[in-house]
């Protein structure tokens, strides 16, 4: 296979936590969704005919990796952490970048700004992109009564760095000074970290995927809410995404393409493209915005490397794009190895290596493919 071409191997990289050390025990449901997935993006690249591997980090990346070396091997990374520890996600994406791999998706550092709610609409915000208004609570204590009378009830109230929508179900909406203090308090208690509270958008909810190195709309995907009366019950909570067993998972269907008004779409696309932007996106994203009864859409959420699972919503929309999942992941791949690396001298997308006759002064390199001296690679490995 032409390492120019093609990569040598890919190893399918996930998390396989059996515990959380926060949160709800509901929560693991997010986590073994994990391990599905890696299972079908394996068989995926299995059946195109690519060597492949897949890669459980039970302890941790590095030693996960070891009998992968970055010469031969580049990463589809599905890896989010261990037992739901914060921001492992980002730590992890931005150990593969030091250890020398291409690897799909976003760079860590545009992980962890959409990862952290706060920080990431402090961005959107500063680059003009509508998002709903936010506060963020340490304890309930600093709910107090003076600021919570300027509040703009309702609110709808989540951990401020989390994702899959975990802390997220009916309570989550507050119309009252007590019901977000009790909201905030179960948050920092459960998931041990401060809550973001922000203005409950009241319309329609749609998720906009995006891909490749100048971005391309896949079809629109707008949530049916239409089963639940109650506007403040139209959210996408925990259960609606995870557990089959719900109301809200059975009565909660996305409608992929979209139908709306042309206007509107072309709103959302560059609302999108600038949330990429914005965040610093890379390779496949999500961008979940709610539009107001005026018409304006407001981005609640930047997923860098959102579900990829066969019944998640970016394969829904590339379905509807006419890409088979086989397709899908296979694309996702193309632009991870066609990505320069973050080491590159010349931007024409080799990656280089300290040869070991290096005089450390980086004038004995080793191109992307090269061959390592077995020894050497041993002994760094053991």
């Amino acid at each position: 296979m032409n390492a120019e071409q093609e990569p040598p191997g890919v190893a399918v990289l996930f998390n396989a936590s059996q515990r959380l050390i926060k949160g709800e025990p509901q929560d693991l449901l997010a986590e073994q969704d994990v391990i599905a997935c890696a299972q079908a993006v394996f068989d995926a690249f299995q059946t195109a005919g690519y060597r492949v591997a897949r890669v459980p980090v039970c302890v941790d990346v590095e030693q996960a990796l070891a009998p992968y070396p970055a010469t031969d091997w580049v990463i589809f990374n599905l890896a989010e952490g261990l037992e739901g520890r914060l921001f492992e996600e980002a730590r992890i994406a931005w150990a593969l970048e030091a250890m020398g791999y291409h690897v799909t998706g976003s760079a860590g550092d545009a992980i962890a700004v959409s990862t952290h709610k706060a920080r990431a609409k402090a961005l959107l915000e500063a680059h003009g992109i509508a998002t709903p208004a936010w506060w963020v609570f340490g304890h309930p204590d600093e709910v107090d009564r003076s600021l919570a009378r300027s509040l703009p009830f309702p609110l709808i109230v989540k951990p401020v760095a989390e994702d899959a929508s975990l802390g997220v179900g009916p309570d989550a909406v507050v119309s009252t000074v007590h019901g977000l203090r009790d909201r905030v308090a179960y948050v920092v208690e459960r998931y041990r970290q401060a809550a973001l509270a922000e203005v409950f958008v009241v319309g329609r909810e749609l998720n906009i995927a995006l891909w490749g190195d100048a971005p391309e709309i896949l079809p629109l995907a707008e949530v049916d809410f239409s089963a639940f009366a109650d506007p403040y019950r139209r959210i996408v909570s925990f259960a609606a995404k995870w557990d089959a067993s719900s109301p809200e998972y059975r009565e909660m269907p996305v409608q992929c393409p979209a139908r709306i008004e042309n206007e509107l779409a072309l709103r959302l696309e560059l609302t999108a493209r600038q949330a990429w932007a914005a965040i610093g996106c890379r390779g496949y994203a999500r961008v979940d915005a709610r539009v107001s009864p005026e018409g304006i859409p407001y981005v609640v959420e930047v997923n860098c490397n959102p579900d990829i699972s066969p019944d998640a919503g970016f394969y829904r929309a590339a379905r509807a794009a006419g890409y088979s999942y086989q397709d899908m992941v296979v694309r996702i791949l193309q632009l991870a190895w066609r990505q320069p690396h973050a080491y590159d001298r010349d931007g024409r997308g080799y990656r280089w290596f300290f040869h070991p006759a290096s005089n450390g002064r980086h004038q004995r390199l080793q191109p992307h493919g090269g061959e390592l001296r077995r020894r050497t690679l041993e002994r760094v490995s053991g």
